[in-house]
């Protein structure tokens, strides 16, 4: 497999240059990342637990999909671009842009944006990225998240709470 080619960013997520991807991670450069929920008609959401081979929060559970955006490749091509790796879904309507994170350490300095898709599965998964995924609806993943949050990444965490603020109607929840 060939390494993975990231643009390095600057902090207002501008190009710089680009990197390797064992280089970006050594040595915490910003880069860029998509995050997806996929959500199905009864308004269950799907989540992955990621594979025990990956090299970042094996075993834990996380977004339905997510992968970074490669060199030269936009946040807008790189969500579909996973959706169809990772889970093999190719959705009728393109991923709705939910909001942006900041890169930052508990981000893995990353700049992501977070997509929301409307897809029923099945799925396809793929096993070097995920050991499994099920449906959950919101107040599963309240309560998951209240009571076992050690079982999900620090980025569903933060994710879900910005979802569940804005369904809410919270001020600063659309990230502004």
């Amino acid at each position: 497999m060939s390494e993975e080619w990231f643009d390095v960013v600057d902090e207002h997520d501008r190009p710089l240059g680009r990197a390797l991807r064992a280089e970006v991670h050594r040595l915490g450069l910003r880069h860029r990342s998509v995050h997806m929920l996929v959500f199905n008609a009864a308004g269950s959401v799907f989540l992955q637990k990621r594979s025990l081979a990956k090299d970042n929060c094996p075993g834990l559970w996380d977004v339905s999909a997510a992968g970074h955006v490669g060199a030269g490749e936009d946040y807008d091509a790189a969500a579909p671009r996973e959706l169809a790796e990772e889970l093999g879904c190719v959705p009728a309507v393109a991923p709705e842009l939910l909001f942006a994170l900041e890169a930052a350490e508990h981000t893995g300095w990353e700049f992501v944006r977070v997509y929301r898709v409307e897809a029923e599965g099945p799925f396809e998964l793929d096993p070097v990225e995920i050991a499994e995924g099920r449906w959950f609806t919101p107040a599963e993943v309240d309560a998951w998240l209240a009571g076992r949050a050690a079982e999900t990444t620090a980025t569903l965490r933060i994710i879900w709470s910005r979802v569940r603020a804005a369904a809410a109607g919270l001020p600063g929840a659309d990230g502004r």
